[in-house]
């Protein structure tokens, strides 16, 4: 009993000596600490000057008011941004479940020559920044007149989806053991049918892990729908963004709350989001692509 005392109480004072050892630690969690901080901040005093009438000079505003909510309905056209934003990202969801799952199957189950060039090629788009592909995406648009249009928008961010798509369900389709489409094959299914009947419903919790992240990303992507977008083909992200930029037009308040609206969809999205998919496995799938 002495000895086990003495031997917790070694483990004890070494565990205190390891925390005071390491100041770095500590360093790291209050840059993260102050950074929540910070970001939670930010994002306090705009909701709160979303409901403020006045805030001038003092801690707290001088009164409270749901007034800016519905002015910014009104005079943003909210109702038609986020139609506008639901049509874009609808779309672009289906098709690139259309397109990628058939793709993704096709690099999980098949060895051809130049495959890993394939998978790298689908990788640049997720890889590296949008606006870098997104200037001469958006000048070739512009060529074919469909730039401005609800279209265009769809079909720039259709380049980043794709990838994203065959990114997500590359691993759930190798995680299939191929032994049941063969098992279904000797029982006369033709590839049609095995991939319908047999492959689709073990997708499934897949193909909506990728189609709600496809949905965030598009939600969320800023540059090539800025790039691309017309007057009547604005979503919500780039219809705050002109907001801003144009100060003194509309109150603060207003602007503020067409923010908040747009950061809770967000938040619902990607809550959403982490019940379907492990961002850690994404990144570590990731990172194998590119180390392959």
């Amino acid at each position: 009993m002495a000895a086990d005392a003495l031997t917790g109480g070694h483990d004890q004072t070494g565990s205190r000596h390891r925390l005071i050892a390491k100041p770095g630690t500590w360093l790291v969690w209050g840059g993260v600490v102050l950074f929540f901080i910070c970001l939670a901040g930010v994002i306090f005093s705009v909701a709160v000057d979303s409901f403020a009438t006045r805030w001038f000079g003092s801690w707290w505003p001088q009164g409270l008011t749901t007034h800016w909510y519905s002015d910014a309905w009104s005079s943003f056209n909210l109702s038609q941004l986020m139609t506008v934003t639901g049509e874009v990202a609808l779309v672009v969801v289906v098709v690139s479940v259309l397109i990628g799952v058939p793709a993704s199957y096709v690099l999980a189950r098949r060895q051809f020559p130049g495959k890993k060039l394939v998978m790298l090629l689908f990788l640049l788009p997720v890889l590296i920044p949008p606006i870098t592909y997104g200037i001469p995406l958006a000048t070739l648009l512009y060529k074919v007149h469909l730039a401005g249009r609800l279209s265009g928008v769809i079909l720039a961010n259709l380049v980043p989806s794709v990838p994203f798509v065959v990114l997500t369900m590359t691993p759930f389709i190798e995680q299939v053991d191929p032994k049941i489409e063969a098992a279904a094959r000797m029982c006369g299914a033709r590839t049609t049918s095995v991939f319908t009947r047999v492959l689709a419903p073990l997708l499934v919790p897949g193909v909506l892990a990728a189609g709600i992240l496809v949905l965030v990303r598009t939600v969320g992507m800023f540059d090539l729908t800025f790039l691309t977008a017309g007057p009547s083909s604005q979503t919500l992200v780039v219809a705050l963004y002109y907001s801003v930029f144009s100060a003194g037009i509309r109150a603060q308040q207003s602007i503020d709350s067409m923010a908040v609206i747009y950061t809770a969809s967000m938040m619902v999205l990607l809550i959403i989001a982490l019940r379907f998919v492990n961002p850690t496995q994404l990144v570590t799938r990731m990172k194998e692509e590119v180390a392959g």
